[in-house]
């Protein structure tokens, strides 16, 4: 079928059940940030293989919106197509909603709420998305309807993948999960139900629905090989006071994993079995309408009440416990190791001869890195895809290089390189910025500094306890803004243990976030400078919320907290303008690259530790 052919199909479907218009977002029924091809309904549909998109498909029309990270993509990808690219992240671009708004308006009919219906599948869409989306339209008289029309249409053939035939629908992944044993959780599951329970008490709620899948394993001690980068399992929980109910593919359930679940009093159900035990579920259901899709909702009994609120999960396995510190503090060690050595190769003559010949790519560099964490003890896989950006590339936010697309390296200019971990000790993400060679600009000097500069000012400072990502965000952006420059992406995100490389509730941006930062969070510290068709700039480490002594001169009683950096690898000294440094970030640097050598330098060879010895030498 071509997008042509699925496109007409889809509109017999939207005329049968009367809707003028269909929307298919990139998501999943968990909210996933990754998720299994089975939901990669928008590719289907359009082509386009970004992330991040939503299609919009009418009578006459098919729309997609992507944000610029993707205009590029989208751009090729959907070119011979009748698809339409809008480009989000433009001033002038409309939302969905007023786009749907501008549409309705052009039937020129005498009731709008009569002529023009849109159709979602309510699996797709977060509670809370649904809502605002329906809100939306209502207020222009457009009704907003609950129907599933992909599935129909892509229908799911367990002898074929999505490759062997690009007309069938994956299955939803079978492997089996397994257990995430204490001596890396550090706390059992039956003390992790006992607390979300308290939790649950306190708002009077007899049950909790659960759909997001890192909440699912943490709260379980369970993981899976279900989604790419991230260990989850693919299913949903049902807490109640007496009982814990997992719903799974009874193939995912190994007689170990059985044992386990019995053993813990865990109930396990088949994954589609949720929406019964749902709709039996009286008293008062907690759930977290960010998280919980509109199906779920929908399928809650009306005799039961409802109650919207964050996740007590969510908070609760933001504040990682000392097992779980310890465990990254070893991850960040391993990770360390296979950074050392591929800096020290990405510089070997050897190297730097391919590179000057044209024979070698970012891809062969992201698979170089991927090969030395490889090696590590206790890797799983990376926890995102590995953004190699050379020169341009590098400003490109989220730029993903593919083994065709990816371009020629040369020993000379700006490497961007973000990339990070999965170990069975913890999950790591870290980015350098590195000069491969040649005559350094000084505005690369300059750009580069201000980046560090604020990246060790936010590491450092202390602040009392109450204080929120928000409040401390410009304390990373304030030499570059005194330069005019600034960054759109956020500074800092939260960290999972062994799960996602991004969490909630923490945050560092500009953006209101109510939430505090707390001792055992763990955020990233990555500000950044992006030149168009130049360079980008990014420096990231990983640091963990932790008490901290009061000063003599403190003038009140208040608790105060700070960072522990917990990423071990030296900085591109090379590129540091030096006047614009403090003696006191000169401490800090030096400071640091001697804790990244003690800790680094037992785990290598004489070469190796002599190459980090030269890295780490005092400013």
């Amino acid at each position: 079928m071509t997008v042509q052919d699925k496109l007409t199909a889809l509109r017999a479907l939207m005329q049968r059940e009367g809707l003028s218009a269909y929307i298919v977002p990139s998501t999943d029924p968990h909210a996933s940030e990754y998720m299994a091809s089975h939901w990669t309904e928008v590719c289907w549909l359009t082509s386009f293989t970004g992330e991040a998109g939503t299609a919009v498909v009418t009578m006459d029309q098919a729309l997609l919106w992507t944000d610029s990270r993707y205009y590029l993509q989208a751009g090729i990808e959907l070119e011979g197509t009748t698809v339409q690219l809008m480009r989000e992240s433009d001033i002038d671009c409309p939302t969905i909603a007023e786009w749907l708004i501008q549409h309705g308006a052009t039937m020129n009919q005498p009731s709008l709420a009569d002529a023009y219906r849109v159709g979602v599948n309510p699996e797709m869409w977060s509670v809370n998305g649904y809502k605002q989306l329906q809100e939306q339209l209502s207020e222009a008289g457009i009704g907003l309807k609950s129907v599933d029309l992909i599935r129909p249409l892509w229908k799911t053939t367990p002898l074929h993948d999505v490759c062997g035939d690009p007309d069938s629908r994956p299955a939803i992944p079978t492997a089996p999960l397994y257990v995430f044993g204490e001596q890396y959780a550090g706390e059992s599951v039956q003390s992790k139900l006992s607390r979300i329970r308290e939790q649950m008490a306190k708002k009077n709620a007899t049950a909790m629905v659960v759909s997001a899948l890192d909440e699912i394993a943490w709260l379980l001690n369970i993981r899976g090989n279900d989604v790419e980068y991230n260990p989850v399992v693919i299913s949903y929980l049902v807490l109640e006071q007496d009982r814990c109910t997992l719903f799974v593919l009874p193939e995912k359930v190994t007689n170990e994993a059985a044992t386990y679940l019995a053993d813990n009093n865990i109930e396990v159900r088949n994954y589609e079995d949720v929406f019964a035990k749902i709709g039996e579920l009286d008293g008062t259901i907690l759930f977290d309408g960010a998280k919980v899709n509109e199906a779920l909702y929908e399928a809650i009994s009306p005799v039961a009440k409802k109650v919207n609120a964050q996740s007590p999960i969510l908070v609760a396995k933001s504040h990682k416990n000392a097992t779980e510190l310890a465990g990254v503090r070893r991850a960040m060690e391993q990770d360390g190791v296979a950074l050392t050595r591929f800096f020290r190769w990405l510089e070997c003559d050897s190297t730097r001869a391919d590179m000057a010949a044209g024979k070698l790519t970012e891809w062969d560099l992201m698979e170089q890195l991927h090969n030395y964490r490889a090696m590590g003890k206790n890797f799983v896989e990376e926890s995102f895809g590995t953004i190699a950006g050379y020169l341009g590339n590098g400003a490109i936010v989220h730029y993903a290089a593919t083994k065709e697309t990816a371009a020629t390296v040369y020993p000379k200019g700006m490497l961007l390189l973000d990339s990070g971990g999965q170990y069975l000790d913890g999950t790591t993400d870290i980015t350098r910025t590195v000069w491969l060679g040649g005559d350094i600009p000084a505005q690369a000097k300059r750009d580069y500094t201000y980046v560090l500069k604020g990246h060790l000012m936010l590491g450092h400072i202390r602040w009392p306890r109450g204080t929120r990502g928000n409040q401390i965000d410009a304390l990373a952006k304030q030499y570059m803004w005194q330069a005019g420059i600034t960054f759109g992406h956020g500074t800092g995100h939260g960290v999972g243990h062994f799960l996602g490389c991004h969490e909630g509730p923490q945050n560092i941006r500009t953006d209101m976030n109510p939430t505090v930062l707390e001792p055992g969070q763990i955020c990233s510290d990555e500000p950044g400078i992006y030149r168009t068709g130049k360079w980008g700039i990014r420096t990231e480490n990983l640091v963990a919320v932790t008490p901290v002594d009061s000063t003599p001169e403190a003038t009140t009683e208040d608790e105060w907290l700070t960072w522990e950096t917990l990423t071990l690898c030296p900085y591109d000294t090379t590129l540091i303008d030096y006047s614009l440094l403090t003696e006191q970030e000169r401490q800090w640097l030096n400071d640091y690259h001697a804790e990244v050598y003690r800790r680094i330098s037992p785990l290598l060879n004489d070469e190796e530790t002599y190459w980090l010895k030269e890295k780490c030498k005092e400013l």
